[in-house]
């Protein structure tokens, strides 16, 4: 920390012109989020290829899958926040305390992942379905991802410690050399090539956790040889209840607002199989195509949420603003060019997960009326963030509680009784705008006691 470099890098969130800090900072979390997103869409092309009960299981695991990821991801928000702020206050030796209590807890979360990837995955599959190819596959398919879950927080934690010096190029390496290391490995693992034995749906998962292991890695690797301003060092560590408290303050407001969109999925997956398996399958696969688009959203947000927290911390309010109002117009333009895509090419969207005409009949529809959600959500997600970095996370957590359980699904089940299931879509635009009034009222409030004090 004391050399020259290490002071420039470091100071670089607040000197830096905000556009081209914007941008060099997101552009690469965007690139290697496309690839996450990419690699998550491969996953379940090829397992659609296996069979549309495999990948209907793969759709079924998917809420378990989105509350560990939720649970790595609002964690290190939480530890990017404390971390970025204590950088910008120039308190270093908070920063590295948060450093060190934010690897401290993602080991932690690990250790409760692994123990519900032993007990209780069986459970959870035969409780959603009686079909016993689903609940096979489902069963090994997410066994092998909580299990060895291990990959996935090492990398999600390691990342944000880069994040938070402004180290992004970094993490697009080690997120594209994992989805990179899964995308090669998927068929060789679920079709038996080179040797091995098709595994289906578990191949898949086994893919998957070679790539987030291996991600994981590499992250601790560039954080002990490039991350200069953070030191970690953990002889003799003791937890530290202040700093895990600041880090859970932002955190875990974002793990639940997350963690939501993991008792959203289930939900509406127990109301779309009330229709057919196909219908979750559809559900899934749209899952993984909007994936395509809200990741270069995560990407910006990872690039801003710094940004944001130092400059709140080193109280420059023109470069916070102007950071937030780039990031809110990237983020519309980005959206925009999601729903085009899914209006003008449902069909060929579909295509690429070797779609029946069954699920041809009721996924077009579904793609085009859900996608209509796109118009609001690129604002939303950027605000949601902007509440998290000013250290507010209650804001986020609230909006999306509100959308995803008190408007989302009773407006999903009332439209199932009494339209059917083409009607139950229309339920995330309606659940969308409820959010934009939501995010509005409560960035109004923020501006007004928080930015316009500093």
């Amino acid at each position: 920390m004391n050399t020259k470099q290490g002071v420039i890098e470091e100071n670089k969130m607040g000197t830096m012109p905000v556009n081209r800090l914007l941008v060099s900072m997101s552009v690469p979390m965007m690139i290697s989020m496309i690839v996450q997103a990419l690699y998550n869409i491969v996953d379940s092309i090829f397992v659609a290829r296996v069979s549309e009960e495999a990948l209907a299981a793969v759709s079924l695991a998917f809420p378990m899958q989105i509350l560990y990821i939720s649970v790595g991801a609002g964690t290190g928000v939480g530890i990017n926040a404390v971390l970025s702020r204590a950088l910008g206050e120039k308190d270093f030796e908070k920063a590295n305390k948060a450093a060190e209590n934010g690897i401290f807890l993602s080991v932690m979360s690990y250790l409760i992942f692994l123990l519900i990837g032993i007990f209780a995955v069986g459970p959870f599959f035969r409780g959603q379905t009686q079909q016993p190819e689903i609940v096979s596959s489902g069963i090994s398919y997410l066994s092998i991802c909580l299990i060895f879950s291990i990959g996935v927080f090492t990398q999600m934690t390691f990342e944000r410690l880069l994040q938070s010096t402004g180290k992004t190029f970094y993490t697009m390496i080690t997120q594209g050399i994992g989805a990179i290391i899964n995308i090669i490995l998927d068929p060789i693992f679920i079709f038996g090539w080179l040797g091995f034995p098709a595994m289906g749906a578990a191949g898949a998962a086994i893919a998957t956790v070679i790539g987030q292991i291996s991600a994981g890695i590499l992250a601790i690797i560039f954080n002990y040889r490039v991350n200069h301003e953070i030191k970690l060092d953990f002889r003799g560590f003791k937890p530290d209840r202040k700093i895990i408290k600041s880090i859970y303050i932002v955190g875990i407001p974002s793990v639940i607002m997350q963690a939501i969109g993991s008792v959203m999925t289930y939900g509406m997956n127990q109301i779309l199989i009330q229709f057919s398996s196909t219908a979750t399958a559809v559900f899934g696969v749209y899952f993984k195509l909007q994936s395509f688009v809200l990741m270069p959203i995560f990407g910006l947000n990872n690039g801003m949420i710094p940004i944001v927290a130092y400059n709140y911390g080193a109280a420059n309010k023109e470069r916070l603003m102007k950071t937030i109002k780039l990031s809110i117009g990237y983020a519309m333009a980005i959206m925009m060019c999601g729903l085009l895509v899914f209006q003008i090419l449902p069909t060929e969207l579909l295509k690429l997960f070797d779609a029946s005409e069954h699920m041809m009949e009721i996924g077009i529809p579904a793609l085009r009326t859900i996608s209509i959600s796109f118009l609001f959500a690129g604002y939303c997600i950027i605000v949601s963030s902007v509440f998290q970095a000013l250290g507010n996370g209650v804001y986020s957590m609230v909006v999306s509680i509100a959308r995803q359980l008190f408007v989302l699904l009773p407006v999903a089940y009332l439209l199932s009784k009494v339209g059917g299931l083409h009607t139950v879509w229309w339920a995330f635009p309606i659940a969308e705008i409820m959010s934009l009034s939501l995010c509005t009222l409560f960035f109004y409030k923020t501006y007004h006691k928080v930015i316009k004090q500093i």
